[in-house]
């Protein structure tokens, strides 16, 4: 499970359904969460929470350019492969922390992923749970 920690700066709400954004180190992340008619109860402006999110879950991307509707993309540099024969395992390096993604190793060389390579890493705001931080 990747983990990041940042704080809360916003929260909309309607009906059972809430968009927050976090920031972490000045990048703002998404995270929809659903909840009761009154939103997130646990959570509110300027806490500090956890940012959590399967490997699974994080796609790559290079010379990705354009629109994308995916709220949650920033960059990184590749910093490890571990492949195998049908999965292999990305670890980034993003401002210091580590993001690990899971991708197919057809992917992974197709993409031609070599230690070093920027790239972009993405999830969707759904994907991400949040947690409150004891940091």
């Amino acid at each position: 499970m990747n983990t990041l920690t940042g704080k809360i700066f916003d929260i909309q709400s309607t009906e059972m359904i809430s968009l927050i954004g976090i920031d972490v180190e000045g990048d703002i992340f998404s995270s929809i969460i659903l909840e009761g008619k009154q939103g997130p109860m646990n959570y509110k402006a300027n806490d500090r929470v956890n940012i959590l999110f399967k490997e699974t879950e994080v796609g790559l991307a290079k010379n990705l350019s354009g629109q994308i509707s995916l709220r949650n993309r920033f960059g990184a540099k590749i910093q490890k492969i571990e492949r195998s024969f049908i999965l292999s395992k990305i670890t980034l390096d993003y401002k210091g922390q580590l993001i690990r993604s899971i991708i197919s190793t057809k992917s992974a060389d197709e993409m031609r992923l070599k230690e070093n390579d920027p790239v972009e890493w993405l999830v969707k705001s759904n994907e991400v749970s949040l947690s409150l931080s004891t940091k």
